[in-house]
């Protein structure tokens, strides 16, 4: 990857682009995911801790704007960031997806940019990807039932991802504060996935209480999930972070994070936990990566109960966009600009 041109320019591409590249469905995330995970393990990578922006006007905790920078070293090393905004109120205010991105991609060798994509897509789609590659080694072998909380355009992806990555599932429990929200994911998976079995749940525990595999996909800003609602050898990814309560850090027989650095900050329940005195890095079983690249055990019998905390890494995002970039450039795909003029 070099910019040895006198007349730098960037390729663009769009979401149509993407998915022109095959960027809707699981595979080339989960694919990318792993290549990440191995190389955040064996310290290939550089991500300093991701600033959040907010100002006076954000009343919700999904408010706000992330800068997530990274370098991804390799024979394919490349450099980038992305840069996440998101507002509750889009959907009901504006009609828009409650977040939107853009990733740039930078030349590991001159440093300049080289590219510049939409970065929605990707950054929901590779959050579900490592809910998929945690599954694989967190989850019961052969699981049936699912239980997703929450069901907007992240729960999709997460859901579609999992149909699309383990055909054992059986049934999906649903549920959501919202019944129309159930119904337009029901509809949305149940054009692809026939023999699924689709529930809609009467509650959050009865959701979770009846699954091998839980996924939160909320915007709460405080934590409603008890550690007696998990059923014994479940796997709970907590997408979105602030879903579970205390008690599930402390009795789950294993917590895997991503990164641990990014997990304890922003006073988000682990950092809260650690502050208290009730929990550590050294009570930690792992870093996602470290069981990825055998450095650390996954699941060790049928009974375990399993926690995920995927902060989210900007490393997720720069390894998915770069497996873009170069697909792009061998086809000829996306919209080359102009630099400087």
């Amino acid at each position: 990857m070099s910019t040895s041109s006198s007349t730098p320019g960037l390729l663009y591409l769009s979401r149509n682009d993407l998915m022109s590249l095959d960027g809707g469905i699981s595979q080339p995330y989960v694919d990318a995911t792993i290549v990440g995970l191995a190389a955040h393990a064996r310290g290939d990578s550089v991500q300093p801790l991701k600033p959040y922006l907010r100002w006076p006007s954000a009343d919700h905790i999904a408010d706000r704007i992330i800068a997530m920078p990274c370098y991804l070293g390799g024979e394919q090393a490349v450099a980038g960031l992305k840069w996440i905004g998101s507002r509750q109120h889009n959907p009901a205010r504006f009609g828009l997806e409650r977040a939107s991105a853009v990733i740039v991609l930078n030349d590991a060798q001159t440093n300049y940019p080289i590219a510049i994509m939409e970065g929605g897509l990707i950054s929901g789609m590779r959050t579900a990807a490592i809910t998929a590659v945690a599954t694989r080694y967190l989850a019961r072998t052969g699981f049936s039932d699912v239980a997703c909380i929450g069901c907007g355009l992240i729960a999709r992806m997460q859901m579609q991802t999992l149909l699309e990555q383990f055909p054992s599932i059986e049934r999906l429990y649903l549920f959501d504060l919202s019944p129309t929200a159930i119904d337009t994911l029901i509809n949305t998976l149940a054009k692809r996935f026939q023999n699924v079995d689709f529930i809609r749940a009467i509650s959050a525990k009865s959701a979770v209480s009846a699954a091998d595999v839980v996924v939160t996909c909320t915007v709460t800003d405080s934590p409603y999930l008890s550690y007696d609602w998990i059923k014994p050898g479940a796997f709970v990814s907590n997408v979105s972070i602030m879903d579970v309560h205390k008690d599930v850090y402390e009795k789950a027989d294993k917590v895997v994070v991503d990164d641990w650095d990014q997990s304890n900050r922003e006073k988000k329940i682990i950092n809260q936990l650690v502050v208290e005195g009730r929990f550590s890095r050294e009570q930690l079983h792992a870093e996602l990566g470290e069981i990825v690249i055998g450095d650390r055990p996954g699941r060790e019998n049928d009974d375990e109960i399993i926690l995920l905390n995927p902060m989210g890494m900007a490393l997720d995002d720069i390894v998915c966009a770069r497996h873009f970039y170069h697909l792009a450039c061998a086809r000829g795909v996306g919209t080359q600009l102009p630099l400087y003029g």
